[in-house]
């Protein structure tokens, strides 16, 4: 069975260049992509974050071309 890729909290801030300790915070708070603990570290499925990242772009967009 083929495994969905798992990003770290690094890889999340990379991408997003929101501070590794922000999503720390928002996960004690629930906010952010959803997260497990896989050990001792915060993993996120690439699914989970590529779904929180277009719910932010279609809850917070404003201007543009109609």
């Amino acid at each position: 069975m083929q495994r969905e890729p798992l990003m770290t909290v690094r890889e999340l801030s990379e991408l997003t260049t929101i501070a590794e300790e922000t999503f720390y915070f928002w996960r004690t708070l629930d906010r952010g992509p959803k997260s497990m603990k896989l050990g001792r570290r915060v993993v996120y499925k690439r699914s989970d974050v590529e779904e929180w990242l277009q719910h932010q772009e279609e809850t917070t967009s404003r201007g543009g071309v109609n």
